[in-house]
């Protein structure tokens, strides 16, 4: 059996302003209304494939939940680092929790932000390369590159004729991201293919990779899983030996170092997905060779993505030739299609200057549903909200405001103190300052509804939580 492990921590800042730290571009809506976190899930399903285990970060966890049953897939494990620490604590923390279930299981690892459109093509490339893992050996997987790119790392091989071969090769070493020369150089010599960063391996192989490489962050890891503790169906790694995981990459920590790698190459279509010029070209543009969203519209424009995230807001390019155009809610991006590697130096320099939009999106996503601000002025702020069927915001009180509730669509159940009474499309109820309360969702679709906020300070850690199911701090 193989267990796929998809690791879903990136922030994907180069597609700013759709991805953010906050809600980063896996779970974004790229291509064609399926986010790439479900595509990666649904990849791996099918027979030899067990259920995928997920390692994510605590932000996001209630988002991998619900975007995983929207997809019908359910996993075996959802891990919770405590925070960041690159590829390879990731991955070894998945295995060891693998090898609990299954010592003897091959391990697949995927990205969560990748596009592979050809399913059935990559689980073959899996299944090829499945004797070559029982054999001990570590798998990477090798795209044929289809242009000079400088922004991947590049796999080099023995013999040239491999870039073709049915089954894994040889692997001579791992190449970091080239200038534009090199790149050329090396598309030019066929003996190169891109990193895809998926790997397959047997437990027993990676996990002696790790001790005999990388024995420190083997020990931390350890400790990480050994003091683990249940969450709300989440494993939340032990804290404390995690912070003394290293930061680094599987590549730096074991591939550059392993002499047992093979890689097994696959034609079939990928992409990272990893700016905008890259979206540009997996979304078909047209004869034109523009790209445009619902809401967007090209005059005498070529090879230019127009695209607007905002229902009721029409974009309208005239004469752009290879531009980049994203219109959000609360930032728009303009920018030439060859400087798409340079948006994350606009996230940067929004960050130096404390930018809320350079992190933050102006629809907050939360356990229970989102919510979004409308207007805000000096001691009121109007919000849109949404509690999705069977949910409940925590009770909970305010030192500083006010709340005046306007349902719109569903029906609430709502607590003020002692008082618990339904609330209708087309009716209000008033939260005094300092009142205990909670809004829930006994219904079968969504409640939507008005907030107006009242007070001096409005900020969203004015809050005090007395109970909430999803076990906020």
């Amino acid at each position: 059996m193989i267990y796929p492990v998809i690791l879903c921590g990136g922030a994907g800042t180069r597609l700013w302003p759709l991805s953010r730290k906050a809600y980063p571009k896996q779970f974004a809506d790229l291509i064609d209304g399926t986010s790439l976190f479900q595509r990666a899930a649904t990849l791996v399903q099918g027979e030899g494939f067990a259920a995928p285990a997920i390692v994510t970060g605590d932000p996001f966890r209630f988002i991998v939940a619900e975007q995983l049953d929207a997809a019908g897939a359910t996993p075996s494990a959802i891990l919770i680092e405590p925070e960041g620490r690159n590829t390879a604590p990731a991955i070894l923390a998945a295995a060891l929790v693998l090898q609990r279930q299954d010592p003897d299981a091959l391990m697949l690892v995927l990205p969560s932000d990748h596009l592979i459109p050809d399913a059935p093509a990559f689980q073959a490339a899996v299944r090829a390369a499945r004797q070559s893992a029982l054999d001990g050996s570590l798998v990477t997987f090798g795209i044929e590159p289809t242009r000079a790119e400088t922004g991947y790392g590049y796999l080099e091989l023995d013999d040239p004729s491999a870039r073709s071969a049915p089954t894994p090769s040889p692997l001579m070493r791992f190449v970091e991201k080239p200038d534009a020369e090199r790149a050329a150089a090396m598309l030019a010599s066929g003996k190169y293919l891109w990193n895809a960063g998926i790997f397959l391996f047997s437990l027993a192989a990676i996990i002696d990779a790790y001790r005999r490489h990388a024995p420190d962050l083997l020990a931390a890891v350890e400790g990480a899983v050994a003091g683990g503790s249940a969450d709300l169906g989440f494993t939340r790694l032990g804290v404390e030996a995690w912070r003394g995981a290293a930061t680094i990459s599987i590549d730096y920590a074991i591939m550059e170092k392993a002499d047992n790698l093979v890689v097994m190459p696959f034609a079939a279509g990928w992409s990272d997905l990893g700016d905008w010029k890259s979206v540009w070209q997996e979304s078909g543009p047209d004869a034109q060779a523009n790209v445009c969203s619902r809401g967007a519209t090209a005059i005498d424009c070529t090879g230019t993505l127009l695209r607007s995230e905002v229902d009721g807001l029409e974009l309208v390019g005239i004469g752009l030739d290879d531009m980049i155009v994203v219109a959000m809610p609360d930032a728009v991006l303009v920018a030439p299609r060859a400087a798409s590697q340079r948006v994350g130096e606009a996230v940067k320099t929004l960050k130096a200057r404390s930018v809320k939009q350079a992190e933050t999106m102006p629809r907050d996503h939360r356990p229970w549903g989102w919510f979004e601000s409308l207007a805000m002025g000096d001691g009121f702020q109007v919000k849109r909200i949404m509690v999705k069927p069977g949910e409940a915001l925590s009770l909970q009180s305010h030192h500083h405001r006010a709340e005046h509730w306007i349902v719109v669509a569903g029906t609430a159940q709502v607590t003020i103190g002692e008082t618990v009474k339904l609330v209708s499309a087309n009716e209000s109820v008033y939260v005094p300052l300092g009142a205990v309360h909670r809004l829930e969702n006994p219904g079968k679709i969504p409640v939507e509804m008005i907030e107006v906020q009242t007070g001096h300070y409005l900020g969203e850690d004015d809050i005090i939580r007395y109970e909430d199911r999803y076990a906020r701090q």
